[in-house]
C-alpha cells in the first residue's frame, strides 16, 4: 500500500483563531490568526509529497499519471484534477456571508468573464474556473453558523423587537410579500438599491442587537451571534442579509451540508471542511472583498430554506459517512480502536484529529497530520487508537 504523507499549508485570514489549529496539533501557537490548514491538491495552496524524487506539489504528481493517482473512474470524470479539496477550519471572528453557484452558472459565468479579457486575479473577477462548490462543515468543536433563509415573517417579527425605525420599510416587505420577492427586495436593498438606509441600520444596530444579547429574551443566542458579526465588521450592511438567515448551532460529531444558491457564513468554531475544488464565490456582505449585487442576486436561492444537517451513516466497522448529494466527495469520520482495513476506493486522504493512526507500510498520523492515499495503492490497514476523517470521491450514485 502506497500512502504519503502531506506536508501541508496553513492559511492566515484575519478571522483565523490563533489559539485553535495549534492546540489540536499540541504546538505552540505563532501569534498569527490561523483559519484553514488545506490537504489536497488545490492550485491555491496544494499539498506536498516526497516519493524519493524531492518534494513536489500534490496536483503536479497527480498531472503526471492520472490514471494511476485517480483511477480510471475519477480520472474519466474529472480528468487530471481531485476534485476535492479537505481543510481544517478555525474561526474566532464571523466570515463572509456568501453563496455558490451551479456548474451552469459557474460555467456561463467564467466563459463571459474570460470573454471580458478580466484577469483571473482581478479583486473584481467573481468566477475564477467552471465549477460548483458544494461543501460539507463537521464540527469538531461547538460550532456556530448561519445558513438558509429564515422564513421572512419570522425575521419580521425578530426584527421588530429591535425597535429601530430605519428598519420599518423592510420590515413590512417581509410580512406582506411573497416570501422570495420579500427577501430578494430586502437583500439588494440593505446592499445596493437602499444602500444609504442599509449603512444607517448597520451604524445603529450594535448598541439594539447588544441589548437584547445582554437580557432574558428568549432568543438572546441569536442576538449575541448578529452582535458579534456585527463587531466583527461595524458599519457594514451586510449585516442585514447575516440577520435574514437561520443560525444553527452544531455539537461536536454534527454536520451541515451546503448546495449550491444556499447563503451561509461561519461564525465560531472548529470543525473539519470538505468542498468540491472551486474558488466560486459571491460575497453578500461582512467583508472587505468584492460585492457584485447584480450577480449576486443571479445565483442566490431567495426560497425560505432550512438549515440541511447531514446524517451519519454506519458503512463500516467504527465508520460513520456523511450522506450528500455531491459527486466530487464523501466525508466519513472512524474511530479506530481495533486493526481496521479500508477497502481501495480511488483517491482518498486521511486526517487524523485525535490520537496516533499507523498506516501499514506507511506513515504514523499525529492530531493535524493527514496522508494521501493514490488510488493504485490497494487496500490500507490501520491500527492505533485515533479519530480519523476519510476523504474520498463517492460511486456513482
Amino acid at each position: 500500500m502506497t500512502a504519503d504523507l502531506l506536508s501541508t499549508t496553513i492559511r492566515t485570514y484575519a478571522w483565523g483563531s490563533t489559539t485553535a489549529l495549534a492546540e489540536l496539533t499540541g504546538r505552540r501557537p505563532s501569534g498569527e490568526p490561523e483559519a484553514e490548514l488545506w490537504m489536497g491538491a488545490h492550485p491555491g495552496a496544494p499539498a506536498r509529497i516526497d516519493r524519493g524524487r524531492g518534494s513536489e506539489t500534490l496536483d503536479a504528481v497527480i498531472a503526471r499519471d492520472p490514471r494511476h493517482e485517480l483511477g480510471e473512474r475519477v480520472a474519466e470524470r474529472f480528468g487530471t484534477r481531485l476534485p476535492f479539496l479537505l481543510k481544517l477550519l478555525a474561526a474566532d471572528h464571523a466570515l463572509s456571508v456568501q453563496v455558490h453557484p451551479t456548474t451552469a452558472q459557474a460555467e456561463a459565468g467564467y466563459g463571459a468573464e474570460e470573454a471580458a479579457g478580466i484577469p483571473l486575479d482581478a479583486p473584481h473577477r467573481i468566477y475564477r474556473d467552471r465549477h460548483h462548490k458544494p461543501e460539507l462543515i463537521c464540527a469538531l468543536s461547538d460550532f456556530e453558523a448561519l445558513c438558509g433563509f429564515r422564513d421572512p415573517r419570522a425575521t419580521a417579527a425578530l426584527w421588530e423587537r429591535l425597535a429601530l425605525p430605519v428598519l420599518a420599510p423592510w420590515i413590512r416587505q417581509l410580512r406582506t410579500a411573497p416570501a422570495d420577492q420579500a427577501l430578494r427586495t430586502v437583500l439588494t436593498a440593505a446592499l445596493a438599491d437602499d444602500r444609504a438606509r442599509g449603512e444607517r441600520a448597520a451604524a445603529e444596530l450594535p448598541s439594539a442587537l447588544a441589548a437584547l444579547a445582554s437580557g432574558d429574551d428568549a432568543d438572546a443566542a441569536t442576538w449575541a451571534a448578529y452582535r458579534d458579526a456585527a463587531r466583527d465588521y461595524p458599519g457594514d450592511a451586510g449585516i442585514l442579509a447575516a440577520m435574514l438567515l437561520n443560525r444553527v448551532r452544531l455539537r461536536p460529531g454534527q454536520a451541515l451540508y451546503l448546495d449550491a444558491g444556499m447563503p451561509h457564513a461561519y461564525l465560531r468554531g472548529l470543525g473539519v471542511e470538505i468542498m468540491a475544488g472551486s474558488d466560486n464565490v459571491l460575497r453578500c456582505g461582512l467583508t472587505p472583498k468584492h460585492v457584485d449585487t447584480a450577480s449576486l442576486a443571479a445565483v442566490v436561492d431567495f426560497r425560505p430554506t432550512a438549515p440541511q444537517h447531514v446524517p451519519a451513516i454506519p458503512t463500516g466497522p467504527g465508520e460513520l459517512e456523511f450522506l450528500t448529494a455531491a459527486e466530487e466527495f464523501s466525508l466519513s469520520r472512524i474511530e479506530l480502536g481495533e486493526p481496521l482495513e479500508i477497502a481501495d476506493d480511488g483517491p482518498q486522504i486521511l486526517l487524523c484529529v485525535r490520537g496516533t493512526a499507523r498506516i501499514e507500510g506507511g506513515p504514523a498520523l499525529g492530531a493535524g497530520q493527514s496522508a494521501y492515499l493514490p488510488a493504485a495503492g490497494g487496500p490500507v490497514q490501520l491500527d492505533g487508537d485515533a479519530t480519523l476523517f476519510r476523504a474520498k470521491v463517492p460511486q456513482p450514485r
